[in-house]
């Protein structure tokens, strides 16, 4: 009786090297974007406090940068490869004639399993257990056509946030009245400050204990969100346009691909440049302004438009660049860390908590925009250094190694063949 053919992990020789560049080109964005939205402690502060903190014009001119170019936009690519990965995935599991859905199911098991001990051990932040429990829903959607995988995209990414939007504005005010909602938006406003303030004072302190209790609080207090459904959509959009792009072949294929990458990459850079300068001027207009009006939560949409178009434009130029000789020796830098990515994504939790909490460095809301931003290029410096010297020894990063040893029910062959071996093999 011959064996039912079953998904194994990735060998190196099945690699696309430009996917593991670009996933580690994200990861700098990434890290800039979580320092200078929670690591730092700055949106913690008090409005008038956090203003004060980017006030000089290096520190403003580096926070209109920082919206304009990578707030968000990296989150958005990093997002769009997980769906690409999954497509890469089905193809060589349907290319072996094996089912994903076994092997894909555990894996997000797993990785569910990391990301709640990273959320509640380490970092409130965490984006992994959101992965995994969106990753489950992406299954569906494998036999679906490339027609249907879009219409739904559009569906998760544009109808369902302005609908959810509309009815989070308008129907309170239609069945409570302006006033009491204003009353209650009040309430919410001070409980949050309240949350905000007391988890400060906890990461302030110079014992670990506090400071990660503090996290567990703060964590559990976020998880009744108003705001999750419209999160789990977007992803879940965001992850089906990769599996679009994945099927299609983008990155895999460039050359076949170079006429329409060419458009996304100036289309999504023009379109989200754009809509990026609308929302960077309206944010400067009303800076000081203690009570903003109403009408700017209505720019959600367009500054979610400009993440999507900004974050595909990225991905389309990357591969695009990656083509070239020249341009390939520089990219491939990024490419270990892109391998590893897991690892170093966690790593970047971690080194962040040595710098700003209470008992490391203790930098808490004291580092301004431009110094955040040169202690993550000093630190990713670092992880590439890393990621390339331990991927020259070993076949995974170590929480990739876990994730693939617990995935597939034992230990996964750690350290690579050395180089007359693999010779001999071949």
């Amino acid at each position: 009786m011959s064996e039912t053919p079953s998904a194994g992990p990735t060998e190196h020789s099945e690699r696309v090297h430009a996917l593991d560049a670009l996933r580690g080109f994200a990861l700098v964005g990434v890290f800039i974007s979580n320092s200078l939205s929670s690591f730092n402690g700055r949106m913690l502060l008090p409005r008038e406090q956090a203003l004060a903190l980017a006030a000089p014009p290096l520190e403003a001119a580096v926070n209109s940068l920082f919206g304009l170019l990578i707030d968000q936009k990296f989150v958005t690519l990093f997002t769009f490869l997980f769906g690409l990965g999954f497509a890469l995935q089905l193809t060589r599991a349907e290319a072996r004639g094996a089912s994903i859905v076994p092997v894909y199911r555990r894996r997000l098991a797993v990785l569910l399993g990391i990301g709640l001990v990273h959320m509640f051990g380490v970092w409130v932040g965490d984006i992994l257990s959101t992965y995994a429990v969106v990753g489950f829903m992406l299954l569906p959607f494998r036999k679906c056509s490339d027609k249907a995988v879009l219409v739904w995209a559009a569906v998760l990414l544009f109808a369902l946030p302005i609908t959810f939007t509309v009815g989070q504005r308008v129907l309170p005010v239609v069945l409570s009245g302006a006033a009491e909602v204003e009353r209650a938006q009040k309430a919410t406003r001070d409980a949050e400050a309240a949350h905000r303030a007391e988890f400060l004072a906890g990461l302030s302190s110079d014992s670990v204990l506090t400071t990660q209790w503090a996290n567990v609080r703060f964590g559990w207090a976020g998880m009744n969100n108003p705001n999750r459904p419209l999160l789990l959509s977007i992803v879940l959009g965001r992850f089906l346009l990769g599996l679009w792009a994945g099927r299609r072949g983008l990155i895999q294929d460039v050359e076949r691909h170079r006429p329409l990458l060419r458009r996304l990459a100036a289309w999504g850079l023009g379109v989200g440049t754009t809509m990026g300068l609308l929302v960077l001027v309206l944010n400067l207009v009303y800076r000081g302004v203690a009570s903003p009006p109403g009408w700017l939560a209505w720019l959600r949409t367009p500054r979610d438009v400009g993440y999507l178009f900004m974050g595909t434009g990225y991905a389309a130029a990357f591969a695009l660049l990656f083509q070239k000789e020249r341009w390939r020796k520089v990219l491939g830098v990024f490419e270990p860390a892109g391998r590893m990515a897991l690892t170093s994504y966690l790593m970047q939790s971690v080194m962040s908590l040595c710098l700003y909490d209470g008992w490391g460095l203790g930098l808490i809301a004291r580092t301004p925009p431009s110094r955040t931003v040169l202690l993550c290029a000093v630190l990713f410096a670092g992880q590439l250094a890393f990621s390339h010297w331990w991927l020259a020894r070993f076949r995974f990063g170590p929480v990739e190694w876990l994730w693939r040893s617990l995935t597939y029910g034992r230990a996964q062959p750690m350290r690579r063949a050395p180089a007359s071996a693999a010779g001999v093999a071949h």
